[in-house]
């Protein structure tokens, strides 16, 4: 599965870049190809491309706050989810997305 997911909390410090960091440890171990960009307190870090969305099968939203430019993401799966839940438990979470995608 190929996932492209911002992540963003209402401090914009911690837990955005922790979720970003659980995210991507456990899309690899799972065999998943992850973009993760954050939003926070110094901007937006590791932007996602035109090319990263429109390549991938989900969108992850792992937020908090409102995020800036949700409307790129028109068209795709959209999953939204707290921070705090990625943080516990990333593969858990992400084989759930991917059950729910196989059977759309």
């Amino acid at each position: 599965m190929n996932i492209v997911c911002v992540a963003a909390c209402t401090a914009g410090i911690a837990h955005t870049y922790i979720a970003r960091e659980k995210l991507i440890k456990g899309a690899h171990a799972l065999g998943h190809t992850i973009h993760v960009e954050t939003q926070g307190t110094i901007g937006t870090e590791n932007a996602l491309s035109h090319e990263d969305i429109a390549a991938a099968d989900a969108v992850i939203l792992a937020v908090d706050v409102k995020i800036k430019g949700e409307e790129r993401f028109r068209g795709k799966p959209v999953v939204r989810v707290k921070t705090e839940v990625v943080i516990k438990s990333p593969v858990k979470f992400l084989e759930k997305v991917a059950d729910s995608l196989a059977r759309a």
